[in-house]
This record gives C-alpha cells, sequence and structure tokens, in this order.
C-alpha cells in the first residue's frame, strides 16, 4: 500500500501532462497562471491566518483552554465524558495540530480501544477546525462577515464531540 502511495502523486502529474499536451493545452503557462493566482490566495488569507495562530497560541499558553475544562467537568461527568477527552473537544475547534497530537498522546497513554481512545478517534474524525477553516475559506474569498457561519458550525461541533461521547458509551 505504501508503494501505491509514493507512485499515486507522481503518476497524476505525469498524467495530466500528457493529456494537457494531447488536448494542446499549454501546460507550463496554464501552471504559471494556477501558481500565481495561489500566490495571491496566500498573501490574502496570511493576516487573518497570522491572527488565528496568535490567538491559539495565547490561548494555549494563558491557560484558557484549563481552566475551562474545570470549569466544565461537572457537566461532562454526567454524560459519561471521561476528563482525557474534554480538552480534545475544546481544542480541535481552535487548532488541528494541537488536537491530533492530543490524539496521538491519548493513544499512546490509554491505546487506541480503550473508551477514551475511541471517543477521542471520532471527536477528531467528526468534528472540524471551525476557526481554520472559516478565516482559510472566508478570507480567501474576502469575506470579512461569519455572523451564522460562526454560530453553526460551532454548534454542529458541539453536536458531534457530545454525539461522540454517547455513541461510543452506547456501542461499547
Amino acid at each position: 500500500m505504501e508503494q501505491i502511495g509514493a507512485f499515486a502523486v507522481p503518476v497524476v502529474i505525469v498524467a495530466i501532462v500528457i493529456l494537457g499536451i494531447i488536448k494542446r493545452v499549454p501546460v507550463f503557462e496554464v501552471f504559471q497562471t494556477g501558481a500565481k493566482e495561489g500566490m495571491f490566495t496566500v498573501f490574502s488569507i496570511a493576516p487573518s491566518l497570522i491572527g488565528l495562530i496568535v490567538a491559539v497560541k495565547m490561548l494555549e499558553t494563558s491557560g484558557f483552554f484549563e481552566l475551562l475544562s474545570g470549569w466544565l467537568m461537572p457537566v461532562c461527568s454526567r454524560i459519561g465524558m471521561p476528563p482525557e477527552v474534554l480538552s480534545m473537544g475544546l481544542l480541535r475547534p481552535v487548532s488541528g495540530s494541537g488536537s491530533f497530537a492530543l490524539l496521538g498522546s491519548l493513544m499512546e497513554t490509554y491505546g487506541a480501544d480503550s473508551t477514551i481512545g475511541k471517543i477521542a478517534s471520532v471527536m477528531a474524525g467528526s468534528t472540524e477546525t471551525t476557526f481554520y477553516a472559516v478565516t482559510v475559506y472566508y478570507g480567501s474569498v474576502g469575506l470579512k462577515k461569519t455572523a451564522h457561519t460562526l454560530p453553526a458550525a460551532l454548534l454542529a461541533d458541539l453536536v458531534s464531540v457530545l454525539l461522540a461521547v454517547v455513541v461510543v458509551n452506547w456501542l461499547g
């Protein structure tokens, strides 16, 4: 399977170039145009991304997530959420890399077949890095108003976290 993955990207690139030549498309010029548009997109969303990264680091460093976890722990214990996965539910909408690092740590500590491992895995697969997605996608097209998107996306994340706990506890 690893060998297939190693050859997939070069095969796709070669196929695109060959198909472009067959259809008489100026492949290199089209590539350059796409690369220029991509660079413009990167520069247009960079300020939003930098702001998001700074805000996430400030929240992590200040201990905000630990404080919030302490406040939410009594409620979470009533629905059967292990305290170890509460941080995953709080971190996932804010930081994809941070939540996957936490997922790896939970897997190493408790194992993939543990209740904690299962709940964390379902959370990772069913939630979104909401703030990153809104920043990148809205920033790339120049939208600044997220009046309905952000609350709806965060509500979807909350429902996903709660259902991950309920479904994993129900199915065992």
